[in-house]
């Protein structure tokens, strides 16, 4: 199983980006997909999350501004961000969780290679 994301780049201030993310391989099924962020300096934090379908939860830094969506018939999930502030600059990691490969097989973790975000000017 693997998670490719793409669509990271260079905009500035208020500018808007999508971000994609696959996840193809042998896969049954999965539970939450949903992205994460690391800026430098600083820890690996979570951006939004989101399960089958259903339930959206970006976190409060990002609510209004990062929209989360994903096709639960192509394994994808995809990030819209509008408004972005430079304080959004990070490597921003997909990531999919309960991801099965047989029915009675144990759902394992995996994360994307990371996708670089910078915001400025």
């Amino acid at each position: 199983v693997q998670l490719q994301a793409s669509g990271g780049g260079l905009v500035q201030p208020g500018g808007s980006l999508r971000l994609d993310c696959a996840a193809s391989g042998n896969i049954f099924s999965l539970d939450n997909m949903g992205w994460y962020r690391q800026a430098p300096g600083k820890q690996r934090e979570l951006v939004a999350l989101i399960s089958s379908g259903v339930g959206k939860k970006p976190v409060d830094s990002v609510q209004g501004r990062f929209t989360i969506l994903r096709d639960d018939f192509k394994y994808m999930v995809y990030l819209q961000m509008n408004s972005l502030e430079p304080e959004d600059t990070a490597v921003y990691y997909c990531y999919a969780d309960g991801v099965k490969t047989a029915p009675r097989r144990a759902g394992k973790t995996y994360w994307g290679e990371g996708t670089q975000v910078t915001v400025s000017s």
